[in-house]
C-alpha cells in the first residue's frame, strides 16, 4: 500500500465478531485504520461508509474528498518523495489531508490477511482491483484496524495481474520493520491471493466493479479522536 495516501503480525483470526463489534448496517460510518510498522501508534485513518457487513464480507466505501490522516516525514515532506533508502528511517509525523480523485471500494473477508480495493477512472470507468496484503482486520466499536505489509498485487479488468511495491517490501525488511518469519508469511499470503485471482474466486467474481454508492450518503468526517485506543485493547 502506498502509505502517503496519494494512491494510491499476521497472526490471529482477526475481523471476527464475537467479543468485538456487532454487524454494522449499510450506511454506518466507521474508521479504517493502520498502525505504524514496528510501532504502536496509528498513522493512517480513513473514514468510510459501510456497504455490507456479514460473516462473509465487510465492504466499505471511501468517498472522494474524504478527510484522512496520512504519514509524512517530520518536516512535512510526502513519504513517496523520499528516496527508498531513507524512506523508512527518517523521523515521521502525521497530517490531515483529503483523498482526491475517485473513491475506493474496500472489501475484506474475515480472517484473510489481505483486502481487495476497487478503483475507477472518472465517469465510473473501472480501472483495477488492488490486493493490499495486511494483518487480518481487527474489529472494534468504531471501525477496523490493521497493519500494512508493503507488498501488493494489481489485478486488471482482463484478469491479468502483477506484483506491486516489491522494492518497498524488501526495504522494509532491511530497515527492520519486518522480520524474516513475518516476511515469509506475507509471501505465503500473496501466493494464496494469486491462487484466488487465477481461479477467479470471490470477491473478484462477484461483480463489485458494477456497484455504485447510495447518492444519499454523506461524506464521513474525520473525528478528533481518530487515534483513540479501542476499549477492548485498553481494558
Amino acid at each position: 500500500m502506498a502509505d502517503d495516501g496519494a494512491m494510491t503480525h499476521m497472526d490471529g483470526a482477526g475481523a471476527t465478531k464475537p467479543g468485538a463489534a456487532a454487524a454494522w448496517t449499510p450506511g454506518t460510518q466507521i474508521l479504517w485504520r493502520y498502525r505504524q510498522n514496528a510501532g504502536e501508534h496509528f498513522h493512517i485513518a480513513r473514514p468510510v461508509t459501510v456497504v455490507r457487513d456479514d460473516d462473509d464480507l465487510l465492504a466499505v466505501w471511501m468517498a472522494p474528498g474524504t478527510e484522512c490522516v496520512k504519514p509524512v516525514l517530520a518536516d512535512g515532506t510526502p513519504v513517496h518523495l523520499e528516496p527508498l533508502g531513507s524512506r523508512y528511517t527518517k523521523p515521521r509525523s502525521v497530517q490531515r489531508d483529503r483523498w482526491f480523485g475517485t473513491g475506493v471500494l474496500k472489501l475484506a473477508q474475515p480472517g484473510r490477511p489481505w483486502s481487495v480495493w476497487l478503483f475507477w477512472e472518472p465517469g465510473w470507468r473501472f480501472k483495477n482491483w488492488y490486493v493490499n496484503l495486511e494483518r487480518p482486520l481487527v474489529r472494534w466499536a468504531g471501525g477496523v484496524d490493521s497493519e500494512d505489509y508493503f507488498l501488493d498485487i494489481s489485478v486488471h479488468p482482463d484478469r491479468t495481474w502483477h506484483w506491486r511495491d516489491e522494492d518497498e517490501f524488501a526495504q522494509a525488511q532491511r530497515d527492520g520493520l519486518m522480520d524474516a518469519a513475518t516476511a515469509e508469511r506475507v509471501r505465503a499470503a500473496g501466493r494464496d491471493a494469486v491462487e484466488v485471482i487465477e481461479s477467479w474466486g470471490a470477491p473478484f467474481s462477484e461483480g463489485w466493479q458494477h456497484w455504485r454508492p447510495d447518492p444519499s450518503w454523506a461524506v464521513p468526517s474525520l473525528p478528533e479522536d481518530w487515534d483513540r485506543t479501542p476499549a477492548h485493547v485498553s481494558s
